[in-house]
């Protein structure tokens, strides 16, 4: 009876609605919440949302061509609002703030400049939304540690890179188009006689100021702010003709907006490249924010529900013409720091921009791109991992600063899913070749005073590319002993390929005339050695547990005799 109502309760946890885990993170996210509490969701929100408006008009502005430009800046400060709101409430922590970021910046003005324009890139990020969801719902999001941290700190190099590249135009005034970061460069370089100093400028004065605005008065307001406002007042106080955002819709729904009437399969093929490239993109940014945030602020993170949130959260951003969003971590680590309680923090921030949308929306028209060029500019810089580069040089790591390299290359070469494959397909190379380096050994042993012994030590694991080097180590010994003791106390796997070459060194040991023996090897190599015969092949009399069971073996078979 008993162990039916066990297995009834274990079926009913494994079908347990998902809404019910959500009740659960909230119920212990919320428990004693008080006013104190509530003033300081709110005081980290508005803090959060001073920081997050210039970020998100300049990754709006950057997110498509110059051509619709208004809207994307725009899209930048819709998505922020509604991203805000439903990743922050469905969330795997309690600290996630998203909005537009600079990694989906740089695909998205290759989709718009496309065929379908904003309609591929809304339809693209709704697609990505969907695949996100799925990931969530199937529990893919312990698959981002498989990822190694050279290759992350080498692809937000790229991407750093490429934002960089991409804004040489709205901080200069000359010409750098095409469609890859490098084709922009090489044009930039084509047209450089174009230059417009005043627009050039107002961009390093924008850059000077972040460089050397005071760290403490940028918790209460943000460096990025300070400087679009100075850059806009030289701009008006002084009457300087230069480009600036122009009017913006004061609304929640952009002007343009994701139209599925007009989908049709062949759109869906053609953006479906894209949408995994910014699912993928999300999916990377958002994990390693909320784990990075969870230890920040100690406390758990559910990476499967955060999947879930950015997925419904890109879903539902595209219907009101908005940028793909993504848990961004200069936000989440303002809100942590500005003492962030629970996820009302995000809704707080969003509400602010709201306010700000609709009261400083003449202000935001006047802004010069010049302006928020140099804001991508010091962010692009300031998204460089630098301690974690320093330390690959410093302690001389080649296998990290080659991935590093080589990532943040493919980045900026190539498509960013490709930058992403290529650096894990290289770091799985170096893997294989780390673990093809087994280390054998050989010392010399008198044992009983009289049997001169060779103890053979293996340290690795053995498979088909390496099983070679236990003969190769006993052929290299000129001197021949009585007994080769080839301890496996060290040897952590070993496949069917390298069976066949232990087989061939032993043989070699026995045309010596010399007898062998094997010690220490655990029970799941005995096992896997079991599965194939290896023991009745070479005789299950020469295993002994360790070194001194073997001593004690031949010490009473002497007496005997």
């Amino acid at each position: 009876m008993n162990k039916e109502k066990d297995m009834s309760i274990h079926t009913h946890k494994q079908k347990r609605p998902f809404f019910a885990h959500y009740a659960k993170i909230f119920r212990n996210e919320f428990k004693g919440y008080n006013k104190s509490y509530f003033l300081n969701d709110v005081t980290a929100g508005i803090t959060v949302g001073a920081v997050a408006l210039p970020l998100a008009l300049a990754f709006g502005a950057a997110s498509v061509d110059a051509e619709h430009a208004a809207i994307g800046i725009a899209g930048g400060l819709i998505t922020a609002i509604i991203a805000g709101i439903i990743s922050g409430l469905l969330g795997g922590g309690s600290f996630q703030i998203s909005g537009p970021t600079g990694a989906m910046a740089v695909i998205l003005g290759t989709i718009v400049s496309g065929q379908y324009g904003l309609q591929g890139m809304f339809l693209s990020t709704f697609l990505s939304g969907l695949i996100l969801l799925v990931a969530g719902l199937l529990k893919f999001g312990k698959l981002v540690q498989f990822i190694p941290k050279p290759v992350i700190t080498g692809f937000t190099s790229g991407i750093a890179l490429v934002i960089a590249i991409g804004q040489f135009k709205n901080a200069t005034g000359a010409s750098a188009s095409g469609e890859s970061a490098v084709d922009k460069l090489l044009d930039f370089a084509h047209n450089i006689k174009e230059v417009d100093l005043t627009i050039m400028l107002l961009t390093l004065g924008v850059i000077v100021v972040m460089a050397l605005y005071p760290k403490k008065l940028n918790r209460y307001f943000p460096g990025s702010l300070a400087a679009i406002i100075i850059a806009t007042a030289v701009v008006k106080i002084f009457n300087i003709d230069v480009p600036t955002i122009g009017n913006i819709p004061r609304s929640i729904i952009n002007s343009e907006y994701l139209n599925m009437t007009a989908v049709d399969a062949k759109m869906l093929q053609s953006v479906l490249e894209y949408a995994v490239t910014i699912a993928l993109l999300g999916m990377i940014e958002s994990l390693l924010c909320g784990t990075c945030a969870a230890q920040m602020k100690k406390e758990k993170f559910d990476s499967n529900v955060e999947l879930i949130a950015q997925g419904v959260a890109n879903m539902v951003v595209p219907f009101a013409g908005g940028v793909p969003s993504t848990a961004a971590i200069a936000r989440t680590s303002v809100a942590i720091k500005s003492g962030c309680r629970t996820r009302l923090t995000s809704v707080f921030q969003s509400l602010f921009l709201v306010a700000c949308m609709f009261i400083l929306s003449p202000v935001i028209a006047m802004v010069p791109y010049s302006a928020l060029a140099g804001v991508l500019l010091v962010t692009a810089y300031r998204m460089n991992d630098l301690p974690t580069i320093s330390s690959y040089f410093k302690h001389k790591l080649m296998d990290a600063i080659v991935l590093f390299f080589v990532t943040m290359v493919a980045t900026v070469a190539l498509d960013l899913t490709y930058a992403i494959v290529i650096g894990v397909a290289l770091s799985m190379i170096m893997t294989i070749n780390m673990l093809a380096k087994v280390r054998v050994t050989l010392e010399e042993e008198t044992l009983l005073d009289n049997i001169n012994a060779a103890i053979v030590y293996s340290v690795g694991a053995y498979f088909f590319a390496n099983g070679k080097e236990l003969k190769k180590a006993i052929e290299k010994c000129e001197k021949t002993y009585d007994v080769y003791i080839l301890s496996f106390r060290g040897v952590v796997s070993v496949d069917l390929s390298a069976e066949t070459e232990f087989v061939e060194a032993i043989n070699y040991i026995k045309e010596r005339g010399a007898d062998f023996c094997f010690v220490g090897v655990n029970e799941f190599i005995d096992a896997d050695l079991e599965k194939i015969g290896f023991q009745e092949q070479v005789g299950r009399e020469h295993f002994y547990p360790n070194l001194e069971a073997y001593v004690k073996a031949i010490s009473e078979a002497g007496k005997k005799s």
